[in-house]
């Protein structure tokens, strides 16, 4: 069980986060706007591209950079088709990853390369047969990181990753780390409001920054928890199966970061889908063994010692739908007629990359405490 005193304890929270997350979580605004600056210093703002590119390809490695491709494609929608590049390879080693160009791609398509490391020898090598096929390569990486030296290579646009303001947090977390999504993602908007495929001008990128600041400030280890949103969601999550059903463009991809971000930095499962089919597809666990009165086992049986079992619990991120049709009301009666409780998110007015950031602030400052709550029991 989730001691929930421990929320309400800076200062146990700061002995527990031996890996810098919490801080990570908190310079996220800073990172947005150091990011938009490198794009700036790179070169964005003056390109002259001729016309839109036909497609947008993705390629990284790791849970921010998954994140970022899922991102883009939201924002991006029918502008133009954007297909994520999944790496291979026989283990989650930089010198073991390789990436493909699909057959199709050509002179009229644009590259995205994130990475948190730079040291992939894969992407240098997807880089160069980018290049060959005519495709316009832009990558973002560490400053002195290998890869600068291949995009360099072949006349490609590389913006230095907006480091951490105080210093790099532990690099085993840094990938699903909360800043290093924001390092990644935002001369990516930069440059796709350049080509003109999604409208983030730097006002835009300030706003973003500015709501990232805010939620910070609500969702901080000093706010207590009966205040703090985030706090408020992982006591709720605590020692249950979390069911991250999700509706809005940006609500999609922030649910299924939420469910990455809890397994690796907590080691905790969760499930994301997007309404309405998150209704038919984790209906069935409502009622099964994680339902919420569900004892599989014998009732007499000891159990001292043993733990609670997970039982389901919905969390709805909900973005403003299109049209005013939503599939809420119908997630609300499908938990609640199954005695499955429900936590919920929207955030507060604003532009669409505001409430995406607001969305992704709080779900990762959430995980953060999960988190920590894990490592405080060890």
């Amino acid at each position: 069980m989730l001691d929930e005193s421990l929320l309400d304890a800076p200062e146990s929270l700061a002995r527990a986060d031996r890996r810098g997350l919490l801080r990570g979580a908190a310079e996220a605004g800073a990172r947005v706007r150091t990011a938009a600056r490198h794009a700036t210093e790179a070169g964005i703002a003056e390109l002259n591209p001729e016309g839109r590119p036909r497609a947008v390809l993705v390629a990284g490695f790791g849970t921010a950079a998954s994140g970022v491709a899922d991102l883009v494609t939201a924002l991006v929608g029918a502008a133009a088709p954007v297909t994520a590049i999944r790496p291979t390879g026989v283990a989650p080693a930089a010198g073991a990853l390789r990436w493909t160009l699909p057959g199709w791609a050509g002179p009229v398509d644009l590259l995205l390369i994130v990475t948190a490391d730079g040291a992939e020898p894969g992407l240098a090598l997807l880089a160069e047969q980018a290049y060959r096929r005519g495709c316009s390569v832009v990558a973002v990486a560490p400053h002195r990181s290998p890869l600068r030296e291949a995009v360099d290579g072949v006349r490609g646009l590389l913006v230095p990753m907006a480091s951490a303001p105080h210093g790099e947090y532990d690099a085993e977390t840094s990938a699903a780390g909360p800043g290093t999504l924001w390092a990644l993602f935002t001369p990516l908007l930069a440059l796709l409001d350049r080509v003109g495929l999604v409208t983030a001008p730097a006002d835009a990128l300030q706003g973003v920054a500015d709501r990232l600041d805010r939620t910070a400030e609500r969702c901080g280890p000093a706010i207590a928890t009966y205040s703090n949103p985030a706090k408020t969601l992982a006591a709720e999550l605590a020692d249950s199966l979390p069911l991250i059903w999700t509706e809005g463009d940006a609500a999609g991809p922030v649910g299924r970061r939420f469910a990455a971000v809890l397994a690796e930095l907590s080691g905790r499962p969760a499930l994301a889908a997007e309404l309405p089919e998150a209704l038919p597809a984790h209906g069935g666990l409502l009622a099964g063994a994680f339902a919420a009165g569900a004892d599989p086992d014998d009732f007499f049986r000891d159990r001292v010692d043993e733990p609670e079992p997970l039982h389901a619990r919905v969390v709805l991120l909900r973005d403003r739908p299109a049209g005013g049709l939503s599939a809420a009301p119908a997630a609300r009666e499908l938990a609640l007629g199954h005695d499955t409780a429900i936590s919920e998110l929207e955030p507060d007015e604003g532009t669409d990359l505001e409430s995406l950031a607001e969305l992704l602030a709080v779900t990762d400052f959430a995980a953060v405490y999960l988190a920590l709550a894990s490592e405080a029991r060890v």
